[in-house]
């Protein structure tokens, strides 16, 4: 049976405030978890997690959000915000003519705030995207994984779409950065029958490894970590325009 994605959880050095920053731009609630500070999604939007970490980033980020813009005033409301809130205009070596706007948030993870138009992210939602570094193989695993339709699948990229639509993922082919650490960004998905999601996940291409919380996490085909949780309450709907 297909699994559920709960959330993208993201390692940060502060968590609470980088939440709260999530929280206001998309319109949503923050949940106190204990270990993490969780920004809830829904049926149709992904959530966003956020776990304290005292290592250093090093090297790029293995993905990155995109939101959508349904004008260029909202897209420019979108930027005022996101800077009022404490993100950062970021150079990634975007080009002048290029539509989009680069932003790190407050704890430096990079977004992009997609200009209107974009026939790609139309009607997915202000969270329209979750684009990752990875193959081709990756994408088809997550599209059995997750049991998301195959929405894209040219020149090496892929992306999925859940059923009811709403954010994409999606992973841009060759050539796949170098892995040197443990990626800051996780996949988390909700189980219900541990040893039958466990043994699926892996006739479907991941490995089990061992994780630094103590639950379980695996690797994808292309080596990046992903946390089972078998204790996930359902979500409430998102509140606000996120």
């Amino acid at each position: 049976m297909p699994l559920e994605l709960v959330a993208v959880t993201l390692d940060v050095h502060a968590p609470d405030r980088v939440a709260a920053f999530w929280s206001a731009l998309l319109g949503r609630e923050v949940v106190d978890e204990g270990s993490a500070v969780l920004v809830p999604g829904c049926d149709t939007q992904v959530g966003l997690r956020f776990v304290a970490t005292a290592t250093q980033r090093s090297g790029p980020n293995h993905l990155h959000l995109h939101l959508t813009s349904t004008s260029p005033e909202d897209q420019q409301r979108t930027v005022e915000t996101a800077i009022g809130l404490g993100a950062r205009h970021l150079d990634v070596g975007q080009s002048p003519e290029e539509g989009h706007v680069v932003l790190g948030d407050p704890g430096g993870d990079e977004f992009c705030v997609i200009e209107p138009g974009n026939s790609f992210l139309d009607g997915c939602g202000r969270l329209g995207e979750v684009t990752c570094d990875g193959t081709r193989e990756v994408g088809l695993f997550w599209h059995q994984a997750l049991g998301w339709p195959l929405v894209w699948d040219r020149d090496g990229e892929t992306a999925v779409q859940s059923p009811l639509g709403g954010t994409k993922l999606s992973w841009g082919g060759p050539p796949v950065a170098p892995k040197p650490q443990r990626n800051r960004q996780r996949f988390v998905l909700a189980a219900t029958d541990p040893a039958a999601d466990l043994a699926r996940l892996v006739a479907l291409g991941a490995t089990e490894i061992e994780s630094p919380s103590g639950g379980v996490e695996l690797v994808d085909p292309d080596g990046n970590e992903f946390e089972l949780a078998f204790e996930v309450k359902p979500l409430d709907p998102v509140v606000g325009p996120g």
